[in-house]
């Protein structure tokens, strides 16, 4: 018997940019759909199997990794898993894609600005006033994908809309919903 392995749907961008917003849509949205899926968060990771992990750029690796392995772990047992992470550096996604059997980039596409705007925790505001050293898009980099899968414009489309989209080019692609 020959079990269908799973896909890991990885959004990455800047805070604010509505990643988790669109993968919590998704999720709902395949789970009703029968599919098997599960979703892991950034903060939710760090609460959890991240605990003790700081921001510096090794620390932000470490995070990746176990954030893959928990991944693969789903993958093989034919679960999708929507993961909604920063992953500022290119290397950590390449990571992932290369330890992942299917690997689908999305980036949420959303300028500072913007992300700034939306900001309800306040920080990129605490950023701003050094309080946050190594924050992603301020006083750390964010290495934005070169050629991810798909990008969703954050800023010009509701969450639901993207969520759409994203929903779509699976069912292409992927025969997924």
């Amino acid at each position: 018997m020959s079990v269908k392995r799973g896909i890991t749907i990885w959004l990455t961008g800047l805070s604010g940019a509505g990643k988790s917003t669109i993968a919590a849509l998704v999720t709902d949205r395949l789970r009703a759909a029968g599919q098997a899926v599960e979703w892991l968060d950034g903060d939710e990771l760090r609460r959890s199997i991240g605990h003790g992990l700081g921001f510096s750029r090794e620390d932000r690796f470490e995070n990746i990794r176990r954030a893959v392995y928990v991944a693969e772990l789903l993958n093989r047992h034919g679960v999708i898993t929507v993961i909604s992470l920063i992953s500022p550096y290119a290397e950590m996604r390449s990571y992932a894609r290369q330890q992942l059997h299917e690997f689908v980039e999305v980036y949420a596409d959303c300028p500072l600005e913007i992300c700034e705007a939306r900001d309800v925790k306040g920080l990129y505001a605490k950023a701003r006033r050094g309080e946050l050293p190594s924050f992603t898009g301020i006083s750390d980099p964010y290495e934005a994908p070169a050629s991810p899968e798909i990008t969703l414009y954050t800023a010009k489309h509701q969450p639901e809309d993207c969520a759409d989209e994203l929903l779509a080019w699976l069912e292409k692609r992927q025969g997924l919903y």
